[in-house]
């Protein structure tokens, strides 16, 4: 029994804690007093049930034997598992979601993400490691009837609260399956003006959660259809664009088939002009200028030869020589047709 009355206390120190950074940190958001979480008192459940689901572990193994990583794993698993199935149990439930992480790195279905799991690793090895040992010999100066009505107390508390809460979400979960709103902007402006017409707890919450995502099942519908349509569009656009590549690679193996350099045709016309000087040249009634001439174009010839080979490109002027023999092929042009 004993063990049982300080979980229950374990529960509600880590729960008003939670409630107490929440508050803050919304304080220094929007400059103002913001009650935050479900319930109307100073506690927030999710913080409770992550540092009890710890505590519990931890009794396991011994705190002395579990290290810096074990604490941290363990509390990271945890904690996340507890935020994620918290999210997906009230969007089933209230058809709203109340936080989204959908825009964080590493996030899962935007209920947990990569930032928050880290903070909650780091809170558990606070937890196991330092606020614990505090708390239990906190505890431990209390007498045994004492820690018992205090925990007797809260949970009565808590559990009034509960049901005064339970009757606000279920305005909520109302207003959001009888809307007829086919966006989540406007599902919210008509649950916060729904909320403002009733109790001032049920203002509270108005308040406590302006960001509220609501999804009734014809906007659940729609954004499935929407993702549907985008990945079919997703699709559609990648096939066509490996048909475009494809043409492209085509359409350039065509050209580069049918382009021929400059320098392989100056090539293909000496090989031309030195045969048609082999066939009408006579060595032996040539005269001396002619002759003359034809030495030259022979000494031309054989430097150009040798520069090709040189560079490893065949003597017979396959390749493209476009830039470097350009001069070299024209000096030899311009003196075979001369």
């Amino acid at each position: 029994m004993d063990i049982i009355v300080n979980y229950v206390l374990i529960f509600f120190s880590y729960a008003f804690a939670g409630w107490i950074i929440e508050v803050t940190l919304k304080l220094i958001q929007y400059r103002r007093f913001i009650n935050r979480g479900f319930l109307i008192g100073p506690w927030l459940p999710i913080y409770g049930f992550g540092a009890l689901l710890i505590t519990v572990s931890s009794d396991l193994i011994p705190v002395s034997e579990m290290s810096y990583g074990t604490a941290f794993t363990v509390s990271f698993v945890i904690c996340g598992a507890v935020e994620y199935l918290t999210s997906l149990v009230l969007e089933k439930r209230f058809h709203a979601r109340w936080w989204d992480y959908s825009t964080k790195p590493m996030n899962l279905q935007g209920r947990v993400w990569i930032g928050n799991l880290v903070l909650f690793g780091l809170g558990g090895v606070v937890v196991i490691k330092l606020t614990n040992p505090l708390l239990f010999r906190l505890f431990g100066i209390l007498a045994a009837p004492g820690r018992t009505a205090i925990a007797g107390g809260l949970a009565a508390v808590i559990a009034a609260d509960y049901v005064v809460s339970h009757f606000v979400l279920k305005i909520v979960k109302t207003g959001v399956e009888s809307s007829k709103a086919d966006n989540t902007e406007q599902i919210s402006r008509e649950i916060r003006a729904l909320l403002s017409d009733r109790s001032v707890f049920a203002g509270r919450f108005a308040e406590a959660y302006p960001n509220v995502i609501y999804k009734t099942e014809r906007i659940a519908a729609q954004m499935e259809q929407i993702r549907k349509e985008t990945e079919r569009l997703r699709r559609s656009v990648g096939e066509r664009i490996e048909v475009i590549g494809e043409q492209i690679d085509q359409k350039r193996a065509q050209i580069a088939s049918n382009i021929e350099t400059s320098g392989s045709i100056k090539n293909r016309i000496l090989e031309k002009q030195n045969s048609l000087i082999d066939i009408i040249y006579d060595e032996n009634a040539a005269p001396e200028e002619a002759k003359k001439l034809k030495k030259e174009i022979d000494d031309e010839n054989v430097r150009l030869n040798r520069k090709w080979l040189q560079r490893g490109r065949p003597a017979d002027g396959g390749g493209d020589g476009d830039n470097d023999g350009d001069n070299d092929s024209d000096t030899d042009n311009g003196k075979a047709g001369s």
